[in-house]
């Protein structure tokens, strides 16, 4: 395969599973606004954290100002504004530019999915969106890229190009989980309130339906959300389809195709080997004794060297 082929497949993925946890980040950050002691402030503090969690919280500041944190301008931004880079409309207008360039190596049902998906998004107002229409239109996100790897996963051939679908979803998963996870270290809890709370247990629920974990988590714990049950599932549990040890996992299986289909390995190899290790080893205690934030700003940039390395050995 071109290696030019290679590269829009795989941003393909990256930014349809991007523009899904973009709003999967406003809706942690809408949950947790919604208690009381938050609401008395307008939720400033679950607005800034969605942010930076997001990465944009620079080019926010830049445009609107430190003050102007707010519901309406945070999802105005993240949601849709054309000029920012990281925005969900910036990411659908890029998988759609990404899937003209390669269509005829995606299936009919993967181009329909990411087209019909621009030309809806193109007839949204998003002035209107707020309220109960703020919730409807983060469903639709995650329906259509929901629709986006259906399609992937249920019309494609299982060669090269199914892998770098499967290694651009699952870089970009990894990396938006440790984000969505480290909302919460963002958010400070009121003067009241305590660590294990009534108010720090609903903002650790939070976390998990944004994820759509929370049915899930009880499933396999069967007990209270607890801050460090919380962290296992979605760093360490491989059960987990979201967790940080199952989404390297899923990349480390796909690179190890590609080295055995092209006959080589490379530095990529090593390092999601590694990491994968890492991870199916860790331990919760050992995580929280160095530091949960810690801990995920070292995921998310080695994560962020892992995707340079594949760049470097496939994609350029």
């Amino acid at each position: 395969m071109l290696s030019r082929t290679a590269d829009n497949i795989y941003w393909l993925s990256r930014n349809m599973e991007r523009a899904e946890n973009l709003a999967r980040i406003i809706e942690a950050a809408h949950r947790m606004a919604l208690l009381p002691s938050s609401a008395a402030e307008g939720g400033y503090d679950e607005w800034k954290s969605a942010l930076i969690s997001a990465g944009v919280a620079g080019g926010f500041v830049a445009r609107h100002g430190e003050e102007a944190v707010d519901q309406r301008r945070v999802v105005d931004y993240i949601a849709f504004d054309r000029d920012n880079p990281s925005s969900i409309r910036s990411c659908i207008e890029n998988a759609r530019r990404n899937a003209r360039s390669v269509r005829t190596a995606l299936t009919s049902e993967m181009w329909e999915s990411i087209n019909s998906t621009w030309m809806e998004m193109n007839r949204l107002d998003p002035a209107a969106i707020t309220g109960t229409e703020l919730r409807n239109f983060l469903d639709w996100i995650k329906e259509r890229v929901t629709l986006f790897r259906g399609s992937a996963y249920g019309t494609m051939i299982r060669d090269d190009a199914y892998a770098f679908v499967r290694l651009g979803t699952y870089v970009e998963r990894g990396d938006n989980t440790a984000r969505i996870l480290d909302v919460k270290y963002n958010i400070l809890l009121p003067p009241e309130e305590t660590v294990g709370g009534a108010v720090d247990e609903y903002q650790w629920m939070s976390i998990l339906r944004a994820v759509s974990a929370h049915r899930s988590f009880h499933w396999l714990y069967r007990t209270n959300v607890r801050p460090w049950l919380v962290a296992e599932f979605l760093i360490l549990r491989p059960e987990m389809p979201r967790s940080l040890v199952a989404c390297v996992g899923e990349v480390d299986t796909q690179l190890d195709y590609l080295a055995k289909l092209y006959g080589r390995r490379a530095e990529c190899h090593r390092q999601a080997g590694q990491l994968h290790a890492q991870l199916t080893y860790g331990r919760t205690e050992d995580i929280f004794q160095a530091g949960l934030h810690e801990f995920l700003t070292d995921f998310i940039m080695r994560n962020a060297r892992l995707s340079d390395e594949i760049q470097r050995c496939y994609l350029s």
